[in-house]
């Protein structure tokens, strides 16, 4: 659940809502972060977003440039790299900014857009991956099945984005500036004249929960509860086709093959469901109990919960693409081109994460085998 970024001053925007008294809030502008704080957020932020938008980069334009990696999987695999270019671009930089500075300089309509497109990108992010577990099961646990397409990936693609730009539109509505959070503060009042807050202004306290709670379920609950069970069919079934591989005992590259491809499995669903735990955790307890958050941990406890979220986007990559043999080619070839390089190494044209099984007459049979999933 992606609820932008959550501000001292929005507690005492909520805070109006709950009649409680101002005077609990009076020092929150007092809380600063020490400078060594400052340092490593700043770096790590900006190390995220730089090995983000370099991994999700270089994943689009190498598909983009192989025709015959064009599949179901890589079409789904562009399409999450650009909502993670996407969440790079617009918020990290509006989160680390507005955490440190304490109040709102990028002005109203990126107060609006701001929180409404990081929705949009997370909750497309999150969907690919579902589309993606959905793809596998087909073509791992059910191959003689229903397979989609190029043209059922488009529809897909297109899909998602429409559901997740409907159920962003509260952030579009509900998001305003405003300085009366600042009017509250008894220090410091020179330094926040003028300032302004981006805050979320719901109609009632009802209608804010109601929707916060749908979202953690629509963008974290559901969607890894299918991922999970997608991804523990595909592993029990790969785990009884190595069982028959055993007994037949066939070669032990495609035993070690299929134990690499489970491990993956594991590994998505286990960094998905890591990732993102902290920051909806952390949503939850501000939606239900803020008062547990009226101390100056607040902004460093949210901002290391987001982070943490924001490195799903460098790992995506990592499971997608660098772990796949022909991509480290690519990767190679694309680096000496940007560097006017005329040489160029030859390298295997095998389709990225292209599986297909057909397991009989007691044997297995693997056509284009992946070498990522």
């Amino acid at each position: 659940m992606d609820k932008g970024i959550q501000h001292p001053s929005e507690i005492l925007s909520n805070q109006t809502l709950s009649n409680i008294s101002y005077s609990q809030f009076l020092n929150f502008d007092t809380c600063q972060l020490s400078f060594l704080e400052e340092f490593l957020l700043i770096t790590a932020y900006t190390l995220v977003a730089v090995v983000g938008l370099f991994g999700n980069l270089c994943l689009m334009v190498i598909i983009k440039r192989r025709k015959e990696a064009q599949n179901v999987t890589n079409v789904l695999i562009a399409n999450l790299s650009l909502s993670d270019v996407l969440i790079c671009v617009m918020c990290i930089p509006v989160t680390i900014a507005y955490t440190l500075m304490d109040y709102w300089i990028f002005g109203e309509a990126m107060c609006k857009i701001s929180s409404f497109t990081q929705s949009i990108c997370v909750t497309a992010s999150i969907f690919s991956l579902v589309l993606i577990a959905i793809e596998r099961y087909q073509l791992i646990v059910n191959p003689r099945g229903w397979k989609p397409n190029i043209s059922h990936a488009y529809w897909g693609i297109l899909f998602i984005w429409g559901f997740s730009l409907v159920i962003s539109i509260p952030f579009l509505l509900f998001h305003q500036l405003t300085d009366e959070p600042f009017k509250q503060l008894s220090s410091h009042s020179d330094f926040y004249k003028n300032k302004v807050a981006c805050i979320e202004a719901w109609p009632s306290v009802t209608a804010r929960l109601t929707f916060t709670t749908a979202l953690l379920l629509l963008q974290y609950c559901f969607p890894l509860g299918f991922i999970f069970i997608c991804y523990l069919k595909i592993f029990v079934c790969l785990r009884r086709r190595h069982c028959k591989i055993d007994r037949m005992r066939e070669n032990e590259s495609r035993l070690g093959e299929n134990k690499r491809i489970n491990m993956i499995l594991i590994s998505i669903v286990v960094t998905f469901a890591a990732c993102w735990l902290p920051l909806n955790i952390f949503n939850v307890v501000f939606d239900w109990n803020y008062e547990a958050l009226m101390s100056c941990n607040h902004n460093l406890a949210f901002t290391i919960c987001h982070l943490v979220a924001m490195i799903s986007t460098c790992i995506n990559p990592i499971f997608y693409g660098y772990l796949n043999r022909n991509f480290q080619k690519d990767l190679v070839v694309l680096v000496h081109r940007c560097r006017c390089s005329a040489s160029q190494e030859e390298y295997e044209n095998i389709a990225l994460s292209n599986l297909q099984t057909d397991a009989s007459k007691a044997s297995l049979k693997l056509t284009n085998p992946p070498v990522d999933i």
